[in-house]
């Protein structure tokens, strides 16, 4: 464990309020959740056979005989709260945002510390593919805006209980001819849980990885249609990702979509994982809910801290209430809506949007209830035309805007305003 001491402060200061900044823009609300919970919630997250669960977990028994730990991550104490608190009542989906410390007993290695700073982005309610985009949009937002310039991205899809089981069979069979090649975690692994030698950063285990079979090629249709969905949304907003057929993440909860994000040095270096995450459609279930579909992502803002430091980096941002509000309609229509909202970003100009949401009154009720004056309509026609529909809420004037000029008119229209 390690001090923040002051010379760091204002780089905390500054990425704290980047992600803060951040979360508010996409209309994410912040949760605080207890250091400490019962030991069962994290445990029937991450898996008896993961390494949080049987290296890493700080637990011990409270005067009054309950096993309790100190939080290795935030998304298994958020679904908790979410379940505890009736937020699947609430309208879907729920967008919560956390930060704080966490524990884990850690190897100690440069840029790992045993209690670290985390941020998490949850949402709950909602299986559409633009969420996962949405969340590694935001996550490489926040890097940018801290300073890193050689982000990139490694996604995977892991399938579901559909597709998972099978391929199980199939690497199970592959790793077992090579036994002797694995390190002995994985060799116990093997029987515990197949998919976790994928994990595995011990050279020998690479090597036999480097020519296992690929779960992307024994997905069911379902997930290979999301995942599909996700690269198309992920190419609608140019960001740099890879595919890592390899990549499975060292929790059970996840389902689907996967991803990591990194930052290499000039010299091509990693420097480790920054954000992770992926897609979790079963654990609010697992954990006593009701069947719930949700997608989030872990910023570690310690290690990010930690090479702002070394960066000399500094950043200032300064939310504003959003005065358009973007509605679309259609698959087309939201991909091609991501990247324009980033535009809109990028151009410091507040937007608001509901992308989860597909029915044009819903959305226009939405601006309404917000006070925004002006409503950009973006359905499939305006999608495949390049063009947007501007609408005056006070007026009901409509007109139509070329979709490279949208951003320059709505900045003029704000400005005179």
């Amino acid at each position: 464990m390690h001090d923040i001491l002051p010379e760091s402060q204002a780089y905390l200061k500054r990425l704290q309020k980047s992600i803060e900044n951040t979360n508010n823009y996409y209309g994410f609300q912040r949760i605080d959740v207890p250091v400490l919970e019962y030991a069962e919630v994290f445990s029937k997250a991450a898996g008896t056979s993961s390494d949080i669960v049987e290296k890493e977990m700080y637990t011990f028994r409270t005067k009054g005989g309950d096993l309790v730990a100190l939080r290795p991550e935030f998304t298994p104490g958020i679904v908790r709260s979410y379940i505890e608190h009736g937020m699947y009542n609430l309208p879907q989906p729920v967008k919560l945002w956390a930060m704080g410390p966490c524990f884990r007993h850690d190897r100690p290695q440069k840029g790992r510390y045993r209690q670290f700073i985390q941020a998490s982005l949850e949402v709950l309610g909602d299986k559409n593919p633009s969420i996962d985009g949405q969340l590694i949009q935001m996550s490489h937002d926040v890097l940018k805006d801290a300073g890193f310039k050689n982000i990139s991205i490694e996604v995977n899809s892991i399938g579901d209980s559909e597709c998972r089981p099978y391929f199980k069979k199939i690497i199970t069979s592959y790793f077992k001819s090579r036994r002797s090649s694995l390190c002995s975690d994985c060799q116990r692994r093997l029987k515990e849980n197949p998919l976790r030698v994928l994990d595995c950063k011990e050279e020998k285990c690479q090597r036999v990885k480097s020519t296992a079979p690929q779960i992307i090629d024994h997905l069911c249709e379902a997930c290979h249609v999301h995942f599909e969905q996700v690269l198309e949304f992920l190419d609608e907003l140019e960001l740099p990702y890879t595919l890592n057929p390899y990549l499975v993440r060292g929790l059970d909860y996840y389902t689907k979509t996967v991803f990591e994000i990194i930052e290499k040095s000039e010299a091509g270096i990693a420097y480790g994982s920054l954000a992770s995450g992926g897609r979790y459609d079963g654990l609010v279930k697992l954990l006593g809910g009701r069947d719930t579909p949700a997608c989030g992502v872990g910023i570690g803002v310690s290690r990010i801290m930690e090479l702002m430091v070394e960066k000399e980096v500094k950043m200032e941002k300064k939310p504003e209430e959003p005065k358009i509000f973007l509605a679309q309609l259609g698959q087309l229509a939201k991909r091609k809506s991501l990247k324009l909202f980033g535009e809109f970003r990028t151009a410091k100009i507040p937007v608001a949007e509901s992308f989860s949401k597909d029915s044009l009154r819903t959305q226009l009720n939405t601006a309404n209830k917000m006070g925004i004056k002006w409503v950009l309509i973006f359905g499939q026609k305006e999608a495949l035309e390049d063009f947007i529909t501007l609408r005056d809420m006070d007026s009901g004037v409509q007109q139509e805007i070329k979709l490279d000029k949208v951003v320059e008119i709505m900045k003029e229209k704000i400005n005179k305003k």
